[in-house]
């Protein structure tokens, strides 16, 4: 049973918590609980940032006041709020400019999809100083070159305008040797790439902690 937030500990409170250990103390959940402020008498207001979450996530972070109406208990006040911190906090990672210039710079981007128990194959579109445009879901379910068609990937970049591109995706097993399937789809897309004038930079693979990469340079 979930307890409520006055019922907390002081300093496992949210907003106690944030003031005594700081931001990075928070859990999203807590994040989400913090700006949603309270639930309902009928939610919880964690069963109502799990749900906030879960939309977030599975949208990449473009979600619309209108989805998060969907939820239930949400109402326009509280959609209002998550859509308002959700656009702040992309125009501050949009000045920021992350920049990708190397493997490592790619791993903080893709965290979440570490632990998942399904394949995930996202693209990194890059502009052309190599700094971060948007991180894209394209495909969910078991990776082969079927169903990673170059259409799906590269759409997304070419709407974001992208000099270049990074592929990523997970294995479950948490083994990262790519596989024959990974090799041929990664030589497809390069090629596809190369075609676009959109270059695959690198083909990453992460998994439990571990990550390895597929070398595109001469594909």
């Amino acid at each position: 049973m979930t307890l409520k937030i006055a019922e907390q500990y002081v300093y496992d409170r949210p907003r106690e918590k944030l003031a005594q250990k700081g931001p990075p103390a928070l859990s999203d959940r807590e994040l989400v609980a913090l700006i949603l402020r309270s639930g309902t008498q009928k939610r919880h207001v964690y069963a109502l940032a799990d749900e906030v979450l879960n939309l977030v996530r599975r949208e990449d972070g473009n979600v619309t006041m209108a989805q998060l109406e969907t939820i239930s208990g949400m109402g326009p006040a509280r959609a209002a709020a998550v859509a308002a911190t959700l656009e702040l906090a992309r125009r501050f990672n949009d000045r920021r400019g992350r920049g990708v210039h190397r493997p490592e710079d790619v791993l903080p981007l893709v965290v979440d999809i570490q632990e998942k128990t399904q394949e995930h194959f996202l693209v990194i579109t890059l502009d052309g100083a190599h700094h971060l445009v948007r991180r894209r879901t394209v495909f969910v379910g078991t990776l082969n070159q079927s169903l990673v068609h170059p259409r799906e990937v590269f759409c997304g970049a070419i709407s974001d305008r992208a000099a270049a591109v990074v592929l990523v995706h997970n294995h479950p097993s948490g083994k990262v040797i790519p596989s024959p399937e990974d090799l041929e789809t990664t030589r497809r897309l390069v090629r596809a790439g190369r075609l676009l004038g959109i270059p695959v930079l690198d083909h990453i693979i992460v998994g439990r902690g571990n990550w390895s990469r597929i070398e595109t340079h001469g594909m």
